[in-house]
């Protein structure tokens, strides 16, 4: 190559050079893209170029998120006249809004800021394991929330006898079982799956469907599980959610006042908002991924990330604005502070 010709020559990586920078990079820390037990996460595929500027939404709706659920669990720990069913149910899902950014964010930083893409297969598999459980945890919760509201309004004089703190205690413990048993399966039949050995995911989690591509082996077993799994949960839980609000629609037309009307509707309001915050971009996400094959990747990648960073952020506002004892009693620990 001439002087010229190398001087004229665009200063643009090709994507073998790409690979062989990140074989560099990965060599300074011991770990190579060869290794049977490393994945690489690549960030948002076509968008590399913004990774630092992606960034920047990503970390400021994790801080929100830790900081509106925190202070949600803070005030219904410090306030003792907040310790009931409902609020105890707000902070299991408060717990999962909590726990579901925290397995994605950090990583997913990582890459964006310090280009950290290597994560080892059992640490892939574990963050696709607690991601799935904390996603069908909440996926519980909220139908055991649909529950609370039925029981409040249909049946209020057996409300505090059906409906416990020790037995939402119970119904948590019950609720997080049913998840593991669920999921485990999913990490344990891939985990027996051979993986080509170009094992590069393009996204910036180990996203089970995303993971079950680069599989090499029969993953007939594996998706038809997954899909199954998905079908089932939301189908179940989604049909316990509009049972319980059949019959609470029942019961509110049957109510002749209108005040009473408004007032239990109301307390319906928030709950409702977090269901369509939840299943909304969650189902989206999911169909898109399955069938939408015409679609750009960084789409697909972008809605999975704000589904696991959008919801758990508005949580806590959502309640904190629809329930007026709740608000309240924030506006009163801030004040004391």
């Amino acid at each position: 190559m001439t002087l010229q010709e190398h001087q004229t020559r665009p200063h643009t990586l090709s994507i073998s050079e790409t690979y062989r920078s990140i074989d560099h990079f990965m060599a300074a820390f011991n770990v190579t893209p060869s290794d049977p037990s490393i994945f690489i996460l690549t960030g948002i595929p076509g968008l590399e170029a913004a990774h630092i500027w992606i960034s920047i939404p990503f970390s400021t709706f994790y801080i929100i998120t830790l900081m509106g659920n925190f202070t949600l669990l803070f005030v219904v720990g410090w306030e003792q006249t907040l310790h009931k069913p409902m609020y105890l149910l707000l902070c299991m899902l408060a717990l999962t809004d909590i726990a579901t950014p925290t397995f994605v964010v950090p990583k997913a930083l990582c890459i964006f800021w310090f280009n950290l893409k290597g994560i080892t297969m059992a640490g892939c598999l574990t963050q696709m394991f607690f991601l799935n459980t904390v996603s069908v945890t909440q996926s519980a919760t909220l139908v055991t929330m649909a529950f609370d509201r039925y029981v409040a309004i249909c049946n209020p004089l057996r409300y505090a006898t059906v409906l416990s703190n020790a037995r939402i205690a119970k119904l948590g413990i019950v609720c997080l079982i049913r998840s593991v048993l669920f999921i485990l399966p999913l990490p344990l039949l891939l985990s027996q799956q051979p993986f080509c050995a170009n094992r590069i995911i393009p996204h910036t989690q180990c996203e089970y469907i995303a993971v079950e591509k680069i599989a090499c082996g029969d993953i007939t077993v594996p998706r038809t599980y997954g899909l199954v799994l998905m079908f089932i949960v939301y189908g179940f839980d989604l049909t316990l959610i509009a049972l319980s609000y059949g019959l609470i629609i029942r019961a509110v037309l049957r109510i002749s006042s209108k005040k009473s009307h408004q007032k239990a509707l109301n307390t319906c309001t928030a709950h409702v908002c977090v269901m369509l915050t939840y299943y909304t971009p969650s189902l989206f996400s999911n169909l898109t991924f399955l069938f939408g094959q015409g679609i750009a990747p960084y789409v697909h990648i972008i809605l999975a990330d704000l589904y696991l960073l959008i919801p758990p952020m508005l949580n806590p506002f959502i309640y904190g604005v629809k329930t007026k004892e709740l608000s309240d009693k924030i506006g009163k620990c801030i004040c004391k502070r």
